[in-house]
């Protein structure tokens, strides 16, 4: 009997450790995870379309990041406790200068046939994917109760950032993402709407009789 009893013991602890969750937290990692699976899923399904080889490196280099960020949120998320591996970094191989500035192109309108499908067209919808997830990752971490788990999902909304403006960069470049800009004048007028602060505000002193308000 006394030889089960640390057994037992050990038992409660990880089982303390894997219900250390708050239900809304549940239902948003819960969430979370299944859309990683539907990215990674459609990363895969776009692949075989793929034929800018650029476009190619791009998006199996940002599979396989997503694919460990996946594999450490589910960890952390099934035991409540710190990942065998720490989260990653991802940085973006060639990073260029944005291009501003529009160039006439043909009126944009769905595809009538699968042979329609192109490299403008799958790099459009592998950034929608990508700036979806980083919106839910966002709002999930802030629902998070778990400090692990919090910090995990926090992490990977930068990485998600960056990914996106890979993908921007190379429709930039290619000119499936065009970026137009304000006139001289007004750019510089909404450039110069803001001014920093002078000095140390005079903060109220806090009202120390007031009511507490229900």
């Amino acid at each position: 009997m006394n030889q089960q009893m640390p057994t037992n013991n050990m038992t409660q602890a990880q089982g303390a450790a894997n219900f250390n969750h708050g239900g809304h937290e549940i239902f948003d990692v819960h969430e979370v995870l299944t859309c990683s699976i539907n990215v990674l899923d459609q990363f895969m399904m776009c692949r075989q379309y793929v034929k800018d080889q650029e476009l190619l490196s791009i998006l199996d280099r940002q599979y396989n990041f997503m694919l460990s960020q996946y594999n450490l949120t589910v960890e952390c998320f099934t035991t409540g406790q710190k990942p065998g591996q720490e989260t990653g970094t991802y940085m973006i191989t060639n990073m260029t200068q944005p291009i501003y500035g529009l160039k006439p192109t043909p009126p944009c309108k769905p595809n009538q046939s699968m042979a329609d499908i192109k490299d403008s067209g799958l790099s459009s919808h592998m950034l929608g994917l990508i700036k979806s997830h980083a919106s839910l990752l966002t709002m999930s971490s802030l629902e998070v109760t778990n400090p692990v788990v919090r910090r995990v999902l926090a992490s990977q909304v930068q990485n998600f950032i960056e990914m996106a403006y890979e993908i921007f960069l190379y429709q930039n470049k290619h000119g499936y993402y065009q970026v137009p800009q304000l006139a001289a004048a007004d750019m510089q007028s909404m450039l110069n709407s803001f001014a920093p602060a002078a000095g140390m505000p005079q903060m109220p002193a806090p009202n120390q009789t007031a009511s507490t308000l229900h």
